[in-house]
């Protein structure tokens, strides 16, 4: 009888659940979308129950064709920082999930800046001061929910991320996994524990906080009568991890110096810096990576806010595109973007800029410029965004990086993909299995139930699809992206403040 992880891949804006065989091989998927709310400008909300709902049916869509006890564990893998408050007794959320994307506390951020706590907090955390990570989200719903902070006081209340809420869910262990717990900026990377302190200082009580585990162990099993859950009743919850360190687990970057970026809602590029932490000068953030049977290793990080959704936005909001494949063969037919330079920063910019006052932009307009050079600028800038990150990754950790590993849904755009190898002068691998984020989950549970035994034998799974090499000239592409930079800096501190 054939033996399956299953990977709960909960994202921004859908829910899957994937299958995987021994070989590292998708058996099936369930797929879910589900709504988006945004209550005002530059706020970001998920509800709970939708959240649950849509993994649910996922997982009932993917389990469909198995059989009971051919599942030998589940992996979860998730949208980081994105916050949840809900009752210890009856699993009722206090309020919706505050979204990664969320900006409503970028004021709070700024007077905890005044306070002087941006060395501290890095220092002990790895990140940055942003709105972006999920403290002051918490402190947000304390603050406004009605009776929530008198709640979490009498240790009513649990906080987690949406791997830890799932978990929860599913087994009733309040958990969270060592790379979730360094992106909430109050947890202590170095000695792996909340830190008393911080948490002091934004007034968020320790009993509210999920225990820290291993990205790779059992954390609890599957209770009975969950619906979408009856097939694997019994079965241990073992490995999870977020979703960008999944994606580097799940591309076999095992070793220092490798590294990977997905192309998803944001885009994310993150290098395994090994068993120490680097501390960042350019702008990025440092995360634990995983820890696996008791080894840490770290990763540097930077995130773009805005990567595939600005060809949603292209899709949805101006109607330039019907369809998100539609804007290669649209982009295709010019051989330029005219001199057009799109800037989306529709929340601000990520990394290594973290300007949470930049907005949007569309420069280089011209009488001439038509719906297919504005196409072609929307790819070139989610390729610009991630030179900047490399550019500032190479200057981190210290080490060239040979080639980029690449997944998510926007990665199997062959014209993106060798804009980026251009840009980048490096080459670009593309793997054959571009679910990488779902089966890092799957191999980080596989690890811990003996479905696979080793990173040795994990690093064999991966297969190339296609490797794009640098084909444009250097001067040309560097001259592009001086533009870009000329662009970013005329898009920057937009909003007044």
């Amino acid at each position: 009888m054939e033996q399956y992880i299953l990977a709960l891949d909960q994202g921004t804006t859908s829910s899957r659940a994937i299958l995987f065989d021994r070989r590292g091989q998708i058996a099936s998927v369930g797929q879910y979308d589900f709504p988006q709310i945004y209550p005002q400008a530059g706020w970001v909300e998920h509800d709970p129950a939708d959240i649950w709902g849509s993994e649910s049916r996922a997982a009932a869509e993917a389990l469909r064709a198995v059989k009971p006890g051919q599942v030998l564990g589940i992996g979860v893998t998730n949208q980081r920082e994105t916050t949840l408050l809900w009752d210890k007794k009856t699993g009722e959320p206090v309020y919706n999930a505050i979204v990664w994307q969320c900006r409503r506390t970028a004021e709070m951020c700024e007077e905890l800046k005044k306070r002087g706590l941006t060395e501290r907090i890095q220092a002990t955390t790895g990140l940055l001061l942003d709105a972006y990570f999920s403290a002051t989200k918490i402190c947000w719903i304390l603050d406004n929910v009605p009776g929530a902070r008198d709640r979490a006081e009498r240790g009513e209340l649990l906080f987690g991320t949406v791997e830890s809420y799932l978990i929860w869910k599913l087994t009733g262990s309040h958990v969270t996994d060592y790379s979730n717990a360094s992106r909430t900026m109050l947890f202590d990377i170095h000695n792996l524990r909340w830190d008393e302190e911080l948490c002091d200082i934004l007034h968020i009580p320790m009993s509210a906080l999920p225990r820290p585990v291993s990205n790779s162990e059992i954390y609890g099993t599957v209770k009975p009568d969950i619906p979408g859950f009856e097939k694997v009743a019994g079965v241990p919850v073992c490995g999870a991890a977020g979703d960008q360190q999944a994606a580097l687990f799940g591309q076999g970057c095992f070793a220092p110096g490798q590294a990977k970026n997905t192309y998803g809602t944001g885009c994310f590029t993150l290098i395994n810096v090994g068993t120490d932490p680097v501390r960042s000068r350019a702008g990025l953030v440092t995360s634990v990576a995983w820890q696996v049977k008791g080894k840490t290793c770290y990763a540097l990080e930077g995130s773009v806010f805005n990567g595939g959704s600005t060809i949603q936005w292209l899709r949805d909001e101006l109607g330039i595109i019907s369809s998100a494949p539609e804007i290669n063969t649209l982009a295709a037919t010019v051989p330029s973007s005219g001199g057009v330079v799109v800037v989306p920063a529709f929340t601000g910019l990520g990394a290594p800029y973290w300007d949470m006052y930049a907005r949007g932009a569309i420069l280089g307009l011209t009488r001439g410029t038509g719906r297919a050079h504005i196409a072609r600028a929307v790819l070139e800038c989610i390729a610009y965004q991630v030179t900047d990150l490399m550019l500032a990754m190479r200057q981190d950790a210290g080490c060239d990086i040979a080639c980029l590993r690449v997944d998510g849904g926007a990665s199997v755009s062959d014209l993106l993909m060798q804009l980026q190898a251009d840009g980048l002068r490096i080459p670009v691998d593309r793997p054959a299995m571009v679910e990488t984020t779902a089966f890092g989950a799957a191999a980080l549970a596989g690890l811990a139930c003996g479905m696979w035994s080793s990173l040795e034998e994990l690093e064999t799974l991966r297969r190339s699809d296609r490797v794009f090499l640098p084909q444009r000239v250097q001067s040309e592409c560097d001259e592009e992206y001086r533009l870009w930079k000329r662009a970013v800096a005329r898009a920057a501190d937009w909003i007044e403040h």
